[in-house]
């Protein structure tokens, strides 16, 4: 399996960025101990989560995902092994807005640190945009960060377009550090925003892109193609919005190319993605280890030309 170069990073990964939404979620911390040595076993080696991974779940308090991470990579002591991403700044159980201030930036990092069972993170990133502070607050709080060692390189994820090339633009202004990647929302079927609005800021700065949903939080691993299908995991009620004219076209196509490749649908899915202008490596998630075969399928199938823009034609919005 080949090694990507993420961006203008030093950092070598598999193309797949692990999910860790799904830790202290939809599976508790020996099942995740579990799909982690398997992702581990079949080569790749990044990992994205967040510091308040999984708050929306009852009974938790947002830090569950982290403290797993933390707990697996002391136990199989294999941190030299992985790249490990997490975020900062979005919505808890205890403050329901962004907050990107220096102050809580420096706060939380070292909570993550502890949480995470490291003294560095790779790829520190701003998981929402907070408009009410300057973002030459919030990349000098990261620039105190990198020269403490304690992060790497930094990225973005939920921006504006115009807040983004701000805050690129003032990195070069202030010789702050500069955001390496990008990580929106974006998949065949939730495609316009980013493409309209974000891909050629990406393309501009030479942002490397992660997206996230990149499965559309399963709908493109062709397990739901019915209402009734819904009841088949608790992400079910956010998938009824694609059962829809559009939706069932991407769904015939995935299905022509899984079938021409003896691939899943979500190998499919993410090998598009992957043929996308500036997308480096998707993020996806998997609760059975059999789902971690579509990751391996993904990177190692080769999609022709034909096959790219039956999957594009198929998803035009």
């Amino acid at each position: 399996m080949k090694n990507v170069q993420l961006g203008n990073t030093d950092l070598q990964i598999k193309p797949i960025f692990f999910g860790g939404n799904v830790f202290g979620w939809t599976l508790n911390e020996e099942e995740s101990f579990q799909i982690l040595d398997a992702f581990l076993d079949r080569g790749f080696n990044a990992i994205d989560t967040a510091n308040n991974y999984s708050y929306w779940v009852s009974g938790n308090v947002g830090t569950e995902s982290e403290r797993i991470i933390g707990n697996w990579l002391k136990s199989r002591g294999v941190r030299d092994q992985i790249v490990l991403a997490t975020k900062v700044g979005g919505r808890n159980m205890i403050q329901d807005k962004p907050n990107t201030t220096k102050a809580h930036i420096l706060k939380e990092v070292e909570e993550s640190l502890i949480r995470l069972q490291t003294d560095y993170i790779d790829l520190y990133q701003t998981h929402y945009d907070d408009v009410n502070t300057p973002v030459e607050e919030t990349l000098s709080a990261y620039n105190q960060l990198i020269k403490e060692g304690k992060v790497r390189f930094i990225g973005a994820s939920n921006f504006s377009s115009e807040r983004l090339i701000e805050s690129l633009d003032k990195s070069e202004l202030y010789n702050l550090p500069q955001y390496k990647t990008l990580q929106p929302e974006y998949n065949l079927y939730d495609r316009q925003h980013f493409e309209e609005f974000l891909q050629p800021v990406a393309e501009k700065y030479d942002l490397a892109v992660i997206p996230y949903y990149s499965l559309a939080s399963g709908f493109l691993s062709g397990k739901y193609k019915t209402e009734e299908d819904l009841g088949k995991s608790l992400r079910g009620d956010g998938i009824k919005k694609y059962l829809n004219e559009r939706g069932f076209r991407i769904l015939n196509a995935l299905e022509t190319i899984s079938s021409q490749y003896n691939i899943s649908y979500s190998a499919v899915s993410l090998a598009w993605l992957l043929e996308q202008k500036t997308v480096v490596a998707p993020i996806a998630s998997a609760t059975k280890e059999q789902h971690l075969d579509a990751f391996v399928e993904a990177v190692n199938v080769q999609l022709s030309h034909d096959d790219v823009k039956l999957l594009t034609e198929a998803s035009e919005y």
